[in-house]
């Protein structure tokens, strides 16, 4: 199936990406791995016509609104994002009307509907250095309010609204399970993503975006790694870093969204046998502008 797949994927010059959380299985498959906005900037970039994005909803659609012009396809139709799902248009729109001088900060995992009501989109890695660029004072974050209150943080100057949304998957960790997991690897290097709670991100090491966080990972001179975040990440450095302990700071770190996808539904892309991903033309340029925005910005 894998060899019919690279054979129908040259032919039909169509472009496979994967997110770190995939399984190792569809990220074999892909001509590009990478983090949420990496693989929409590859589809931008790319010269092919298809796009086959395994992901969520919202990274096929970020990859959709910066690439108009590719057909693009979600191999699992129901892989959502919960967090993304949280946060509605009407719910920005509320926000606005009770501070009509903030800016929204718009985290980029979200719909491209939200998006558009947006003023910037920013990634894990940038959130902090998008909102010290905004001439603003008042900032509105939307929907993770576990990164809004890292950046809140690191933005002292700063007064940042922050929505109620989260990831479950990075925010059912609790601080006894870091606690615990630290007690039991004493001497690990200890890297977190910053959708977990302030009170987890309190005993990191390290606090970084996925591709952050598997960076300094490969990099650290400490052969014992606790990791804090989705347990492909995990899978990731074991294969990459076999002379290195690596460990998950919960039981529970997996987003079973990101695992939806088989690399028989890459192939039913191929064939024909998936809706495009579609999204109204006025949504489309708004949403743009927004990711648009945050690229000028460094991304």
């Amino acid at each position: 199936m894998t060899e019919q797949i690279k054979a129908l994927a040259k032919r039909r010059n169509a472009l496979i990406l994967a997110h770190y959380y995939q399984t190792l299985e569809v990220q074999e498959l892909a001509d590009q791995v990478g983090d949420s906005f990496a693989l929409a900037k590859f589809a931008k970039e790319t010269d092919a016509d298809i796009i086959i994005l395994c992901g969520v909803r919202f990274m096929a659609e970020s990859a959709k609104i910066l690439s108009p012009s590719k057909t693009v396809y979600l191999p699992a139709p129901n892989a959502g994002c919960p967090m993304a799902d949280m946060v509605t248009p009407d719910d920005v729109l509320l926000l606005r009307a009770e501070h009509p001088g903030a800016a929204v900060v718009c985290y980029v995992n979200s719909s491209a509907a939200v998006k558009a009501v947006s003023d910037i989109c920013c990634t894990s890695s940038s959130a902090v250095k998008i909102v010290k660029s905004l001439s603003e004072r008042e900032i509105i974050f939307v929907p993770d309010q576990n990164l809004g209150a890292y950046v809140a943080e690191q933005c002292p100057e700063k007064e940042i609204i922050l929505f109620n949304g989260y990831c479950p998957t990075h925010h059912k960790i609790s601080e006894q399970d870091v606690v615990d997991a630290i007690r039991e690897h004493p001497s690990a290097y200890v890297l977190i993503h910053p959708e977990c709670r302030k009170e987890v991100l309190n005993h990191a090491d390290f606090i970084g975006s996925t591709k952050g966080i598997i960076e300094a990972a490969k990099k650290s001179s400490v052969e014992e790694l606790l990791i804090g975040t989705e347990i492909g990440v995990l899978e990731i450095l074991r294969r990459d870093c076999p002379d290195k302990r690596v460990y998950s700071i919960g039981s529970t770190f997996t987003c079973p969204n990101m695992k939806k996808t088989h690399v028989e539904d890459v192939l039913a892309c191929l064939n024909g046998e998936r809706e495009p991903i579609t999204l109204p033309e006025d949504e489309l340029r708004a949403a743009r502008l927004t990711l648009e925005k945050m690229v000028e910005l460094g991304g």
